[in-house]
């Protein structure tokens, strides 16, 4: 009886942890063009402004983007040897990781001249802020907040359902909460930069209509709040940026 009531026990604690991992799906409120050609890593904007750094060897590059027509305004490009990934903007700097390269990015960010390279221990995946701290992901299922001198200040494990989420990429930073696209799937979870629980979970599952995709069409990532409180999503190679709403 006891080994009963041990599982049953279990089982509704598990149920109980469930419950309160709220679940969403997207609502398209627009549409916007989206560069086929852009390997989405980092997506942000910054007073008022849409930034986007680019992946893949030989097509790294961090862009300022029209919304309204997907056609970068001033684009950088990094030399064939890098892999570009996460980005974001902190008190003036903008900083762009890079995925095996062990090195980090910094630009200022009004005209996106380089400044300078600096040593990074970690695979670079995701990159966002809080305003306070750099926050970045590395694929597995750590987050780690940094200062602007990319120095290590905590690790913060990330679980659903009491289990560790790996495969962590993008970030966003909204409503004090952590958005990250889940590499591989069509999922986006919401995280507690208190604790690491995930609190919510985004069923992007066709948020891209099939007729739109092509053989270069990768997976979703790219995820970015404006000034308004608008939140967009898009995907690597993808020909559309869409603005949504939740819907629980």
């Amino acid at each position: 009886m006891k080994k009963i009531a041990l599982i049953f026990c279990s089982l509704l604690i598990a149920a109980c942890s469930e419950a309160q991992v709220v679940q969403y799906r997207p609502k398209v409120v627009k549409e916007y063009p989206h560069s086929v050609t852009a390997y989405t890593q980092g997506l942000f904007f910054h007073d008022g402004v849409l930034y986007e750094s680019t992946g893949q060897y030989g097509g790294s590059a961090i862009r300022t983007v029209n919304l309204q027509d997907g056609k970068s305004i001033v684009e950088k490009k990094f030399n064939n040897k890098y892999f570009g990934e996460g980005s974001v903007i902190l008190n003036g700097d903008l900083f762009i990781l890079t995925w095996m390269n062990k090195v980090a990015f910094i630009y200022d960010a009004k005209t996106l001249t380089y400044k300078r390279t600096v040593s990074y221990p970690r695979q670079g995946w995701g990159l966002t802020t809080d305003g306070k701290q750099l926050i970045a992901s590395d694929g597995s299922s750590n987050l780690y907040f940094m200062n602007t001198s990319l120095k290590l200040q905590k690790t913060l494990p990330v679980t659903l359902n009491g289990r560790p989420l790996r495969n962590l990429n993008e970030l966003e930073w909204i409503d004090g909460k952590i958005w990250a696209n889940v590499y591989l799937t069509d999922m986006i979870v919401i995280i507690n930069p208190k604790n690491g629980k995930v609190e919510g979970k985004i069923d992007c599952t066709g948020l891209l209509p099939a007729n739109l995709k092509t053989p270069d069409t990768d997976v979703l990532n790219g995820i970015a709040v404006d000034g308004k409180g608008h939140i967009f999503l898009t995907g690597k190679n993808w020909p559309r940026m869409y603005e949504i709403e939740l819907i629980k």
